[in-house]
């Protein structure tokens, strides 16, 4: 059997395969299914430093091959995740990322300095509005990246910090090297696309909120491009993610330069997605004769033009 465990700043992986913020809660559904602590790690739903509600229904929608969701970062808070969840998710042994958003950089400062020390890592949701700059996200310009990256970063002075990068920018390298300007140990990516779908019969956009982040198999080689680009920018880790189903997309991803993936989407529809892609990883490396999984990163070698 090769050996599937990864570094990833520091943190050893059991395996690349993380499952996704935002689809596999905090670990405890999935558990009931298999033991989550055979997964190499967990990205935790996005957390607040209050409780949150979310988005009003209908906030997912369903389309060829893809996703839409608006769910509004619902969550119960993070002061409830240290006290209910956090223990009970690392006696699991997987890896645990609190995955955190804010409105402001005060935010990001405070759920930050909150974790730190408590948790293996945190990953930046950096595709929330910030409020105090007419509400554009924190991750489309690269000098918000840097910002948020530099207040984040100076909080945390235990726990690695990863950066998740929104795909809606004019170039992913460039805010991929401005997350690295920041200081931070990491980045991930990508986040969901933007987009919509339309009830033609009622004339109007499905999801209440009217757009909606786009995931699932339909968008895998645009995640694996920008993977592609931002690993070439960057000399930090990169986790790469965007419609991954199966073992040869996590390969596409490592390949394309990626330490680690993480699985989202493909949860929803098979549940036990992340144990048949690890599973999948082992044979393939075996029938290759990779006695080690971390060698396939960046092994890419483009065609010649």
């Amino acid at each position: 059997m090769a050996n599937l465990s990864v570094n990833l700043c520091g943190i050893t992986l059991k395996n690349p395969v993380i499952g996704a913020s935002g689809t596999v809660g905090f670990g405890r559904e999935f558990n009931e299914l298999y033991d989550i602590g055979t997964v190499g790690g967990i990205s935790t739903k996005g957390l607040t430093n209050e409780p949150r509600l979310g988005n009003p229904t209908p906030r997912i929608a369903e389309s060829r091959g893809v996703i839409l969701n608006a769910v509004g970062l619902q969550n119960p808070g993070v002061e409830h995740f240290i006290e209910h969840d956090l223990a009970w998710l690392k006696s699991t042994g997987t890896a645990v990322i609190a995955n955190v958003a804010g409105k402001t950089l005060d935010d990001y400062r405070a759920i930050c300095e909150r974790l730190d020390g408590l948790v293996d890592m945190v990953e930046l949701n950096i595709s929330c509005p910030n409020v105090k700059s007419g509400g554009m996200a924190f991750g489309i310009k690269p000098q918000s990246v840097e910002e948020v990256a530099k207040i984040a970063k100076s909080a945390l002075t235990k726990t690695p910090l990863m950066v998740k990068l929104s795909p809606n920018v004019e170039s992913i390298a460039t805010n991929a090297k401005a997350a690295e300007n920041g200081g931070v140990d990491a980045i991930s990516l990508i986040n969901t696309l933007t987009g919509m779908a339309i009830d033609i019969e009622r004339r109007r956009p499905i999801i209440a909120n009217n757009t909606g982040g786009v995931s699932g198999a339909g968008i895998k080689p645009i995640a694996v491009r920008m993977v592609y680009e931002a690993a070439q920018a960057v000399k930090i880790p990169v986790v790469g993610m965007g419609g991954i189903t199966c073992a040869e997309d996590a390969i596409e991803f490592l390949m394309a330069g990626a330490t680690a993936v993480q699985v989202g989407t493909a949860n929803f529809t098979d549940p036990y997605a992340m144990p048949k892609i690890i599973k999948g990883l082992n044979e393939w490396c075996d029938r290759h004769g990779v006695e080690n999984v971390s060698e396939l990163t960046g092994v890419l070698t483009l065609n010649q033009r």
